[in-house]
C-alpha cells in the first residue's frame, strides 16, 4: 500500500500492537545456542513425511491426496501475550532446522505442523507434533531509536527439524496448554523449480504490515506515518493471529494449485533474491495475493526468467512497488527488510548506489515503473468496484461462460492497476481482458486485467485486483474478509486461476496459448492515456504513497 504523499487517498488502517520498549538494541548475547539447552525436538508424535514423487514433481500425487486434519484453525487467539512466537528463519529447505522462540503465560506448549495444501478438503495436513515444552514469559520489545526498529530479544524454546517434510507451505500452530493458539508460519523451499510452477510467497510484505511492538512501514507507536519504521525485522512474532497475511492473500491459492495437481515448486521472494538458482527451468512463476515489497535483484532475476521463456502471473495488486534492501541481523542473513519510502534521502545507500535506495520502483532518484515487468501500473487505493470482462474470447476466460460486460460485483479493490498506455515502460503487445470502471475517492479510473507475451515466448497475466486471491473463497466459511464477493464470483475466479495455472505449466504461453494481440487503441482511445486524465496514476518522479 501507499504512504501519504502518494495514494488515492487511504483511509487509516494500521494493525495495532504494543508499544516497544525503548532500548537500544545490543548484541545477541540472549540468544543461547539450542543445542547446550537441549531443546531439540524432533520426531515426536511426527507423522510420516513426504511421499516419493517424480524428478518434476518431488512432493507427488500421494501427498496431495492424503487425508487432511483441520486442527490448524484457530478458534482461542486468547490476549496478545497468551502464546505468540516466531522462528529465526521464515524459510528453510526440507531437512533443515528451525529455531522458535515463544513467549507464553502458560506453563507449558507444544508446537504442530501443518503442511497446507488441498487434503481432501481440509486444507492442511499435520506433518507432526512436538511434546509439551516448558513455557515462560519472555522480556518486551527491544527498540532500535536510528530506523524504529522492534525486535524481540528472546531466549529459544525450541529447534525443530524438517528431515521428511515435504516442500511446501507451513503453519507451525503453537498450542497452551490454557487453550490458546498463535501460528507461526513457514516456507519449505524449493532448490529447483525446473518443470514446475513455482509459487512466491511475500515474506516482505508480511513483514513491512507487523504491527508487533507497535511499529512497521507504515506507523509508528504515535499511530502516525512520521514516526514508523525505516526498517523492520523477521526477529519479532506477527501481530494478530501470527498468519494474517499468508492465510488471506496466499493459502487459498496454495489450496487450489495443490488440487489441480500441477507440478508445484515453493520459495519466497527473499530466498529468491539471494539464490536465482531455483528459477532455471521453471515452467511458471505465481506472484500471490499481495507482494508488494521486492529487491532489485528479485525483480531482476524474475525478469531474466520471463525473458528465458518462464511465464509469470500476478494474482494481486500493487506488486513490485516498493524497492527493498535486505539485511543481515543477530539471528542470520536477510532478517531485517530496509525501506525508508519518502526519506529515501536519508537511506545510508544514497548517493552513491541510487539504483539501491529504498523507495518506490517508479520514484527518484533512480525510477524504474514496474510496469515493464507486471504489465500493469498500481494506481490508487481505496476502492470497491465490480470486474468488467472485456474480452471473453481469450484463453484465460475459457470455460467460465462469461460474455463481454459482464460484471463481478466487489471482486475489483482494495487496491488496484491498469494498462498505462501513456507509460514507455508499458511492454507492447498486451492485452487488455478485463476494463473495469471505478472510483476511487471521486476520481474515475479503470482497473485492467492484462496479458502480454514476451519474444522469448512467456505470457504474464495480471489480475488488476488485490481481491483476486482471496475470491477463490468467497462465500464460503474460509471466506474470511471476502467484501461482499459471493459464490459465483468464486466460480468465476476459479475457472480462470485454473486456466491460468494449467495453461502457464505446459510452456511459454505465447506458442502454448496464443500470443498477445494489442488492444490498447481500442480501449484507451488513439490519444495515449485520455481514459486515464481523470485519474493520473502517481507514476515515474511522484512521491511516494501510505497505508
Amino acid at each position: 500500500m501507499d504512504d501519504p504523499a502518494n495514494r488515492c487517498r487511504r483511509s487509516s488502517r494500521h494493525g495495532r500492537g504494543r508499544p516497544a520498549r525503548r532500548r537500544v538494541l545490543g548484541s545477541a548475547a540472549g540468544l543461547v545456542g539450542t543445542a547446550a539447552l537441549g531443546l531439540t525436538a524432533t520426531g515426536c508424535d511426527g507423522q510420516p513425511g513426504a511421499a516419493r514423487g517424480s524428478r518434476h514433481d518431488p512432493v507427488g500425487a500421494d501427498e496431495r491426496n492424503r487425508p487432511g486434519d483441520a486442527g490448524w484453525r484457530i478458534d482461542a487467539q486468547g490476549p496478545d501475550d497468551a502464546i505468540e512466537g516466531f522462528a529465526d528463519r521464515a524459510g528453510v529447505r526440507p531437512g533443515e532446522e528451525v529455531r522458535l522462540f515463544v513467549s507464553t503465560t502458560a506453563g507449558s506448549f507444544r508446537v504442530t505442523a501443518y503442511r497446507v495444501g488441498w487434503y481432501q478438503g481440509k486444507q492442511a495436513r499435520r506433518v507432526w507434533r512436538s511434546r509439551p515444552v516448558r513455557g515462560r514469559r519472555q522480556q518486551g520489545p527491544d527498540f532500535d531509536g536510528a530506523t524504529r526498529t522492534v525486535r524481540a530479544d528472546w531466549k529459544p524454546s525450541v529447534r525443530i527439524s524438517t528431515d521428511g517434510w515435504p516442500e511446501g507451505a507451513y503453519l507451525l500452530v503453537l498450542d497452551a496448554d490454557s487453550g490458546h493458539r498463535r501460528y507461526v508460519p513457514l516456507v519449505l523451499c524449493s532448490a529447483a523449480a525446473r518443470g514446475r510452477t513455482l509459487l512466491v510467497h511475500a515474506t516482505a510484505t508480511w513483514q513491512a504490515y507487523n504491527r508487533w511492538g507497535g511499529y512497521n512501514l507504515y506507523a509508528g507507536e504515535s499511530g502516525g506515518y512520521h514516526d514508523r519504521s525505516l526498517a523492520v525485522s523477521f526477529d519479532r512474532p506477527y501481530d494478530k493471529n501470527g498468519a494474517e497475511k499468508f492465510l488471506v492473500h496466499e493459502r487459498p491459492l496454495v489450496v487450489l494449485a495443490e488440487r489441480l495437481g500441477i507440478p508445484l515448486a515453493y520459495t519466497t521472494g527473499l530466498h529468491l533474491s539471494a539464490d536465482p538458482g531455483v528459477l532455471r527451468g521453471a515452467r511458471s512463476l505465481i506472484s500471490l495475493g499481495h507482494d508488494e515489497y521486492w529487491t532489485p535483484q528479485q525483480r531482476r532475476h524474475i525478469t531474466r526468467a520471463r525473458d528465458s521463456g518462464t511465464n509469470v502471473a500476478f494474482l494481486g495488486a500493487n506488486t513490485c512497488f516498493r524497492r527493498v534492501r535486505a539485511e543481515s541481523s543477530a539471528l542470520g542473513p536477510d532478517r531485517t527488510v530496509v525501506c525508508y519510502k519518502t526519506d529515501w534521502h536519508r537511506d545510508p545507500a544514497y548517493p552513491r548506489h541510487p539504483s539501491q535506495v529504498t523507495t518506490d520502483f517508479r520514484a527518484a532518484p533512480r525510477p524504474d515503473s514496474e510496469a515493464s515487468l507486471t504489465g500493469v501500473l498500481y494506481e490508487g487505493y481505496p476502492t470497491d468496484a465490480p470486474f468488467v470482462v472485456h474480452r471473453p474470447e481469450h484463453w484465460v476466460f475459457r470455460g467460465t461462460g462469461a460474455r463481454r460486460g459482464d460484471r463481478f460485483a466487489h471482486l475489483v479493490g482494495v487496491e488496484y492497476d491498469r494498462v498505462t498506455p501513456e507509460q514507455e515502460t508499458t511492454p507492447r503487445p498486451i492485452e487488455i481482458v478485463a476494463h473495469s470502471p471505478l472510483v476511487c475517492n471521486g476520481r474515475h479510473s479503470h482497473a485492467d486485467a492484462a496479458y502480454y507475451t514476451v519474444g522469448g515466448g512467456a505470457g504474464v497475466f495480471a489480475t488488476g485486483t488485490m481481491r483476486w486471491v482471496e475470491a477463490l473463497m468467497a462465500g464460503t466459511s474460509d471466506g474470511g474478509r471476502c467484501h461482499g464477493m459471493d459464490a459465483r464470483t468464486r466460480r468465476f475466479v476459479t475457472k480462470v486461476t485454473r486456466n491460468v495455472l494449467h495453461g502457464f505449466a505446459k510452456g511459454p504461453a505465447a506458442r502454448e496459448r496464443g500470443a498477445a494481440e494489442d488492444n490498447v487503441k481500442e480501449v484507451y482511445g488513439a490519444k495515449p492515456g485520455a481514459d486515464a486524465q481523470a485519474a493520473e496514476p502517481a507514476a515515474v518522479g511522484a512521491a511516494p504513497r501510505a497505508a
